[in-house]
Order: structure tokens, then C-alpha cells, then sequence
């Protein structure tokens, strides 16, 4: 009898210690409710004795959430129809406030965050969302985080995922696009003729002071030409050039000499006599 006892007072004693501690993770905090109203403290990570029967222990997640924003349908403030779809990282900051004041904050906060999205969208014209997200993001975790602090939620941060536009609006889009790339071609071309013009212009007033400098370079052409393939280059040479050529050249007695016609072109006159030789 007296075994039945111990054994029935042993029991007890567990079933009373295992309702009168809970273990509280490094990521939770532990709301206590006595008689249905809450303990104003709240128990940190590890053991926590509780008064059996009168309290009952709710824990809150204290990490980040990861809450995705459904894709909602809106027209920008320039008529224009685009599909945006956001994400919302946000957490708990004060236990009480987001277990009594809001019944599901995981709810109400993407409530709110489905309607501000549509009011930014509104409020934005097309090449704000494709371009000035950074901006978007800040109004829109401005205009969810302004009901989460009465919950006890802090908004980590808000970023806008994609941005889904009809097909009419990318063909567009990408006619501009290439409308605006072989603009700047164009411009990047017309640049460059008119410094390689500017820099024509330059030679041709030096060549025009020196024209030494201007048959030299003509030669040089000439054996540029001739150099990149094996062929017959016929080329006028003007007659100041070839008396140039001739005044530089030492003659020879036993050499012929060498008229200009009228026309510029180099003939053999064998027939006048050698003026050394009289």
C-alpha cells in the first residue's frame, strides 16, 4: 500500500514538473499568460518554471520572416498596365505587442504590404519602377512599416522582385531601345569624322608650308600601294616633283638626259648632246 503510494505522489510530481517547465529556444521569447493575462515579463531563452494550471506560455519567433507579396495587377500614373511583385523581410521586436494587439501578424502584415504595393504602383510612372526601384522600395517599406510598429513588428526591408509588362509594351520597349543605340552610333561616327577632319586639315597646312613633306608623302603612298600587292601602278607625277628628284641626284657624264613634256611625263632624250662633254 505504501508502495502504491510513493509511486502514485511520484507520478504526480512529474506530470506537475513537466507542466511547470518549458524550454525556451535561442530564437524565442516566452509570453506568459497567468489567468489569461499576460505576465508583463517576458522569459528569455533557456528553462522557464511556470505556476501550473494558472500559466499557459505562448513563445514568439524572434528571427527575420521571409514574406513573398503576390503579384498584383496596376496601372502606373502614365496608363501604362504592369503585374509587380515584391518581397517583405521583416521581425518581432516586442512579443506583447504583435501576440496581443494583432491576432495574426504574419497576415495583416502582407495585407498591408499587397496594398501598398498597389498605391505605389499608382503613384509611379513606368520608368520610375524599371529604374528607380531603390527609391520604390524605401516609399513602399515607409508605407508598411507605419502600421507595423503598433503591432510590435519592425520592417527589415522591402524590395520589388519583378516587373511583368504586355507584349505590345516590350516590343516597344525594345524598338526604343534600338532606336537609341544606332542614334548613339551615329553620334560616336560623326565625332569621329569630324576630329579625323580636323586633323586632315592640320596636315594639309603643314603639307601646304612644306612641300617637300607633301611629295614625300606621295611616295610613301606609292609604296605603300605597291608593297600589298604585286601589280602595275600607273600614277601621274607632277613636274615639280620629278625637278625635285633631279635636282637631288647627282648626274653622270655617262648617263642620258632627261627632258619634261609639257604634260608632266619623264621622256629619254638621247639626241641632246652633253653640255659637260663640249
Amino acid at each position: 500500500m505504501i508502495i502504491e503510494i510513493v509511486s502514485a505522489v511520484v507520478v504526480v510530481g512529474g506530470v506537475w514538473l513537466a507542466s511547470a517547465v518549458r524550454v525556451v529556444k535561442q530564437y524565442e521569447r516566452g509570453l506568459v499568460f497567468r489567468f489569461g493575462r499576460v505576465h508583463t515579463h517576458v522569459r528569455e531563452p533557456g528553462l522557464a518554471l511556470l505556476v501550473p494550471i494558472a500559466d499557459r506560455m505562448q513563445k514568439v519567433n524572434m528571427q527575420v520572416v521571409t514574406l513573398p507579396v503576390p503579384a498584383q495587377d496596376g496601372i502606373t500614373r502614365d496608363n501604362v498596365t504592369v503585374r509587380v511583385d515584391a518581397v517583405v523581410y521583416f521581425k518581432v521586436v516586442d512579443p506583447v505587442l504583435a501576440t496581443v494587439h494583432v491576432q495574426d501578424y504574419r497576415s495583416a502584415i502582407g495585407q498591408v504590404a499587397q496594398t501598398s504595393l498597389r498605391s505605389i504602383i499608382g503613384k509611379s510612372d513606368l520608368d520610375d519602377l524599371l529604374s528607380n526601384r531603390e527609391r520604390l522600395n524605401q516609399g513602399l517599406e515607409l508605407m508598411i512599416d507605419s502600421p507595423a510598429l503598433d503591432w510590435g513588428i519592425h520592417i527589415d526591408r522591402v524590395e520589388i522582385k519583378d516587373v511583368a509588362l504586355p507584349e505590345s509594351m516590350k516590343r516597344s520597349m525594345s524598338r526604343q531601345a534600338e532606336a537609341e543605340r544606332e542614334r548613339r552610333a551615329r553620334v560616336i561616327s560623326a565625332d569621329g569624322e569630324l576630329q579625323a577632319s580636323a586633323k586632315l586639315a592640320q596636315a594639309a597646312a603643314a603639307m601646304a608650308d612644306t612641300p617637300a613633306a607633301l611629295q614625300l608623302r606621295l611616295l610613301e603612298t606609292v609604296v605603300q600601294v605597291s608593297a600589298e600587292k604585286n601589280s602595275t601602278l600607273v600614277l601621274p607625277f607632277p613636274v615639280e616633283l620629278l625637278r625635285f628628284l633631279d635636282a637631288q641626284t647627282p648626274k653622270d657624264s655617262t648617263e642620258s638626259k632627261e627632258s619634261l613634256t609639257p604634260n608632266g611625263h619623264a621622256r629619254a632624250d638621247s639626241d641632246v648632246p652633253d653640255q659637260r662633254s663640249r
